[in-house]
């Protein structure tokens, strides 16, 4: 166990965190072995457990948290009602504390079959009762091992009052508890109880005991013949055959570290050798491999590109990747160092490697700060080894009163038209504010929808031509509800210049708008973020190299000079955002974002790049977060300076000084699940521009994005808390083309899928697991919802033969 202490040096060191360690996903059982009251109790289904820091120096809790699924605690609020428990006792309720003392007697084992225990005294309740939680089996021995290590290390502060660096090993031996075996939480597992329940069981269903013993006898040799019909069907996943690799110029890292492959049946890394060395090297201008190999075997080679999705997690001494095959196939695996020194060199290596491939820079040219910023970026996820389990689902609530339009329990499929007959699909989607419509755009059309009170999509109308003021039709590029939701500001691919008008009234385009002669548009944004919902006529417009403001009373071009400021250099701008109160994120192609306060003047901050291009982009209300999108991940970034002589205000009104920068925070998936993911669709990670739910009297909670055709959620809570389950996801047959929250909510999101748009509910959504990935319960254009199509048109609801 002492193995393990360098590991907790790291994890005390970063106080940033309130929470020292933690561990997911388990159960936590009050067992009484020896009480007339019962034998255990299960308290919380699901938690997790952690060590967190308190306000006193050398002062530390063990915490147990119940989780929740998605809007699963807001249902057993309403369940309560008026009689549930008060506010101040709702916090008890869900979580247990206990100050970290060696008289808990904190302990753990892993017994024979893999189960692993934590455990301590109870001291509120009779002799030998104590607590228990029995981890999930996903979790790693590695892991238990560490918090005990911590609890240990927190132990000796608290009697020692002395920092945990200075404790021996002797120091520490005296806080490890192994006095005697841990109980089983279950009952079953008591002698004395299991051969009285044995026998009431019997005499209740009236079974002799010969009846008993046959019984026992069959279920044991059918249980046996199910393990050896799924060893029969589970084979584990095999390492491709390694591709040939080119001659390296120059080596960047060279480490030696164990080898593990993600085995898709059991969702874990199986160990494939215990001694390779991984080299990252220069094969050409910009071009570096990634090479792992034996002595005794080539395991693999791959060119160190994004999709890699690097994930390095130092506290157990990992580096997760995928690695790709020529066919299109995605592994996910994994290399285990045997200290943080040789995970540290490695790390240095690839992430030169990546962000020299992606900015055709030097790694040198940058600074130390910026090095350290891209470096920080890439060591913050949490490793998951296995898909949690997922809870029982009921098909019943899957997606029942969420869908697109009313329906005839007997109409017929060939009632229903699904796709246009010139091959159009939907492709945006603009979610109204001040009314409870919703418009996605198809084509030259723009189908309109309505929010209806039980929150269902009801068909609407169909704008089915877009045309220009002369009469030429065209397909909308980027869509903007302007004016109250009374307009549409609708943007021309082939004419870069200028923008559009359309009068929502009358589903027509009014007015063009003629921007500059000089200065294109390439994207535009309110002028607040809740500029829709007022009657402002001006917002903002960006060029490659230029941001300035659009006001459309203006005679002649729209761009007000007086608000322009405009960049020598070509920054290829690429999205724009701004808060409630009008300060305004600008990012770029290159991967870095600028902060403002106003139009015309210098950003107040510059948030360095990692190295892929942004492609969306938004901002909390208040200005507090700033949420970009990549292809292959999310940043989500704290605008809000903690320390120095600005704190407590934004960098959009002040600079950060130059050893403070923010710190972003990657969103990304597992790389097992993007395995997985890539497993079922044969697709590389491609996500929409994610989005905050948003609201004026709304705190940001969730963000929503997608891939492929999959919607992903993120708990805005669970992130900032470091959890190692911050996201869920809810899987279509058809590719999802846009999404976003329904204004003034984060428990619906209204999808566009290709030829169908739907409103569901987020608590529908699942815990990435093997099944929830595959599709088990896919929901499909075809497919019946509570014995109702989900998604779909009738023919006598679609104006012009337009289908979405």
């Amino acid at each position: 166990m002492f193995m393990l202490r360098n590991v907790t040096k790291y994890l005390f060191g970063d106080t940033s965190k309130e929470s020292i360690v933690e561990i997911s996903q388990g159960q936590l059982y009050l067992v009484r072995p020896l009480s007339p009251k019962g034998y255990s109790e299960l308290i919380f289904k699901d938690a997790a457990a952690s060590i967190r820091r308190t306000g006193q120096e050398f002062q530390y809790q063990l915490v147990v948290q119940r989780a929740y699924e998605e809007g699963e605690a807001e249902l057993l609020g309403e369940d309560e009602g008026e009689d549930g428990v008060p506010e101040s006792l709702g916090a008890e309720k869900d979580e247990k504390t206990f100050l970290l003392d060696e008289v808990l007697h904190f302990r753990s084992e892993i017994r024979e079959g893999g189960e692993k225990v934590l455990a301590w005294r109870d001291l509120s309740g009779d002799p030998g009762d104590l607590y228990e939680f029995v981890c999930d089996r996903s979790v790693q021995a590695g892991e238990v091992g560490t918090f005990e290590m911590v609890a240990i290390k927190c132990q000796y502060e608290r009697k020692t009052r002395k920092h945990q660096e200075t404790a021996t090993e002797a120091d520490l031996q005296q806080f490890n508890f192994t006095e005697q075996p841990i109980p089983s939480a279950s009952p079953l597992a008591s002698p004395s109880l299991k051969s009285t329940m044995s026998n009431s069981s019997s005499k209740a269903k009236g079974l002799t005991e010969t009846e008993h013993t046959e019984l026992a006898g069959k279920a044991k040799a059918k249980s046996k013949m199910k393990a050896s019909t799924r060893e029969r069907e589970s084979t584990p996943t095999t390492a491709p055959k390694s591709a040939t690799h080119p001659v390296g110029t120059a080596t960047l890292t060279k480490e030696h570290a164990e080898l593990h492959l993600f085995d898709f049946d059991s969702g874990t890394f199986i160990l494939q050798d215990s001694d390779v060395v991984a080299t990252v090297s220069e094969v050409g201008t910009w071009q570096y491999w990634l090479q792992i190999m034996s002595s005794q075997k080539d395991w693999l080679g791959q060119q160190v590109v994004a999709d890699i999705n690097p994930v390095f997690n130092f506290e157990y001494l990992s580096f997760i990747f995928n690695h790709y095959t020529e066919d299109g196939s995605a592994y996910s695996w994994l290399l285990r160092f045997k200290d943080q020194e040789t995970e540290e060199r490695f790390q240095g290596g690839l992430m030169q490697a990546l962000w020299e491939q992606l900015n055709e820079t030097k790694w040198q040219k940058t600074d130390k700060d910026e090095q350290q910023y891209v470096l920080d970026a890439f060591q913050d996820l949490n490793m998951e080894d296995a898909p949690q389990e997922e809870d029982e689902e009921e098909d019943s609530a899957e997606d029942d009163g969420q869908r697109s339009e009313h329906y005839d329990s007997d109409e017929s499929e060939d009632d229903v038209v699904v796709r246009d007959a010139d091959g159009n699909v939907n492709s945006q989607l603009a979610v109204g504010y001040k009314h409870d419509r919703s418009f996605v755009v198809r084509g030259s059309k723009i189908g309109v929808f309505k929010h209806t009170p039980n929150n269902n999509l009801e068909f609407s109308t169909n704008i089915s031509k877009v045309e220009t003021p002369g009469g030429k039709l065209f397909s909308p590029k980027k869509v903007m509800l302007h004016q109250e939701d009374s307009n549409m500001i609708l943007q021309n691919e082939n004419d870069p210049h200028s923008l559009y008008r359309m009068d929502l009234e009358y589903g027509k385009v009014v007015d063009e708008w003629k921007v500059h002669e000089d200065i294109p548009v390439k994207t535009f944004a309110p002028d607040k973020k809740f500029a829709q919902m007022t009657g402002e006529q001006t917002f903002l417009g960006i060029s490659d190299n230029a941001l300035y403001r659009i006001d459309p009373r203006l005679s002649g071009n729209k761009l007000v000079d007086s608000e322009l400021k405009q960049y020598t250099s070509k920054n290829a701008f690429s999205a724009a955002a701004t808060t409630e109160k009008g300060y305004i994120a600008v990012a770029s192609d290159k991967g870095d974002i600028r902060l403002f306060d106003r139009l015309g003047v210098r950003a107040k901050t510059q948030i360095p790049a990692l190295g892929e291009p942004i492609i969306g982009l938004d901002v909390s209300a208040d200005g507090h977060w700033v949420l970009a999108t990549c292809r292959t991940y999310l940043l989500l970034i704290d605008a809000l300076q903690h320390d120095g002589k600005n704190e407590g205000k934004l960098g959009f009104e002040r600079s950060f000084a130059k050893d403070s920068k923010p710190q972003p925070r990657r969103l990304g998936l597992s790389p097992s699940h993007v395995a997985q993911f890539q497993y079922e669709t044969k697709a590389a990670l491609s996500f929409t521009p994610a989005r905050f739910n948003t609201g004026v009297d709304d705190k940001e909670t969730s963000i929503i994005t997608a891939t492929g055709p999959f919607i992903i959620t993120w708990n805005l809570k669970k992130v900032l808390l470091g959890r190692k389950d911050p996201y869920t996801i809810k899987r279509y047959e058809e590719e999802v083309k846009a999404d976003d929250f329904k204004y003034g909510s984060d428990k619906n999101v209204i999808v566009a899928l290709p030829n169908e748009v739907n409103m569901v509910a987020k608590q529908s959504f699942r815990r990435p697991t093997r099944e929830s990935i595959a599709g088990g319960a896919r929901i499909s254009g075809g497919a019946r919802a509570s014995g109702r199509r989900s998604g779909r048109l009738a023919r006598e609801s679609i104006v012009e033969e337009a289908a979405y």
